[in-house]
């Protein structure tokens, strides 16, 4: 495998971790969002509310830097794939490819 290829596989893994990073961080801040709107409906403990509630704002504040992580990694393999234009067609090429059109939606 030359370089270009490696180069290429290892930031589609960086892109595809980091996708899949921020994927599970939205999840887990709405659950935890849900817990804590369970435990006001139910009228539990202030303190285990107020504990509750510093989980989801740590939860929460993962994922602006989980998106700036990202943009930087779509933005680094998006160069490396203009600059390996002649390896267009290639497995590790198209692979790179479809992991940054499974990154478009969380850019956001």
């Amino acid at each position: 495998m030359t370089d270009s290829r490696k180069q290429i596989k290892i930031y589609t893994g960086v892109v595809k971790r980091t996708t899949k990073e921020k994927e599970c961080y939205e999840k887990e801040a709405t659950q935890l969002a849900e817990k804590l709107e369970k435990m006001k409906a139910d009228g539990k403990d202030e303190h285990d509310i107020k504990k509750q509630g510093e989980v989801l704002q740590e939860s929460r504040s993962m994922v602006p830097d989980t998106t700036k992580r990202l943009k930087k990694a779509v933005n680094d393999l998006s160069e490396l794939l203009k600059k390996e234009s002649d390896l267009d067609g290639t497995e590790e090429y198209t692979e790179a490819v479809a992991a940054l059109k499974a990154a478009e939606p969380h850019l956001a």
